[in-house]
């Protein structure tokens, strides 16, 4: 994709800045909008905020920004965009006006993706008349310093259309992966649940705190998660041993097919975590900021690791 070809993106919000980022820092024009004045006013600073946090100099910054055109209309900033990113909230019916909108005046061959962690991609598109050059990006959270990229097909996506985003996503220094089948939570959302389950689960049935459940996958597994996945562990340590240790274990798995009775009591209780001050822990705002800055500090430190 040649680098005077625009990336349209929809909404300024967390998604939308840190997608549109992304995109200028790799030398693309972006065009960005957003329903709300105040959002579209404040994605320069938003972006010039981000892109500090990351450690980039001042003139990279000026940079991307300079490739980076807020509109007021919907119309104008899709009009000659070759692909177009939706960040709008997760609500159906939303995203599915969105995409009307957002076809009645894109060209024919402007690639069209729904930002979502959870939502099917099949519906939010199944209105459109060109299904063919539609289907879905999920971009994990901040979208800037997480390499990771979903692209999931439809039944009607067309191959050139996934290989066309699987490449631009790859040009933008992102790291794409195909999901073939749009089922609930695609690849990562499910692997990441499972194991919120069982850690719910324990904390349940009384086996340990949630602390301990914390510091366990912090002090052991995780650790290595970012160098060795879970299947290419289980190649290491052999599948005869990962099948002896299923056999002993997965029995006794939480398998239960909806939420956590416990989950759904803390949220009942008014209990939501950080911005409560309590969850499965209790969090003063000091160390709720405390764990929102050792995330970044992690995350930038990572992303200079495993570069070299």
């Amino acid at each position: 994709m040649t680098q005077d070809r625009i990336i349209g993106v929809i909404g300024a919000g967390l998604m939308g800045h840190g997608i549109a980022l992304v995109m200028a820092r790799a030398g693309l024009r972006v065009a960005i909008t957003d329903p709300m004045a105040e959002a579209r006013a404040a994605l320069p600073a938003r972006v010039r905020e981000s892109m500090t946090l990351m450690g980039h100099d001042e003139a990279t910054i000026a940079a991307a920004l300079s490739r980076i055109e807020v509109h007021e209309t919907l119309a104008s900033t899709v009009a000659k965009a070759h692909a177009v990113f939706e960040a709008a909230p997760e609500k159906m019916a939303l995203k599915q006006s969105i995409f009307a909108e957002i076809e009645a005046h894109a060209p024919r061959d402007c690639i069209l993706a729904s930002n979502t962690s959870v939502m099917p991609i099949t519906e939010i598109m199944q209105g459109l008349k060109h299904r063919d050059r539609a289907l879905g990006t999920h971009w994990w959270n901040p979208p800037h310093m997480i390499p990771l990229v979903e692209v999931i097909r439809t039944e009607w996506t067309a191959e050139p259309a996934m290989a066309t985003m699987m490449a631009l996503l790859a040009e933008a220094g992102k790291t794409p992966v195909r999901v073939d089948k749009d089922v609930p939570g695609f690849i990562g959302n499910r692997l990441q649940h499972a194991l919120w389950r069982e850690a719910v689960s324990l904390v349940e049935r009384g086996i340990c705190d949630a602390e301990s459940v914390d510091t366990v996958v912090k002090s052991c597994f995780g650790r290595r998660l970012s160098v060795l996945g879970p299947l290419e562990n289980a190649d290491l340590v052999g599948t005869d041993l990962t099948l002896a240790i299923h056999e002993t274990v997965l029995a006794d798995l939480e398998n239960r097919q909806g939420p956590s009775p416990y989950l759904q009591q803390l949220v009942a209780d008014g209990k939501l975590g950080m911005k409560s001050g309590e969850g499965f822990r209790t969090w003063t705002p000091e160390q709720a900021a405390k764990v929102r800055n050792r995330v970044t500090t992690h995350l930038k430190k990572l992303d200079t690791i495993l570069d070299d």
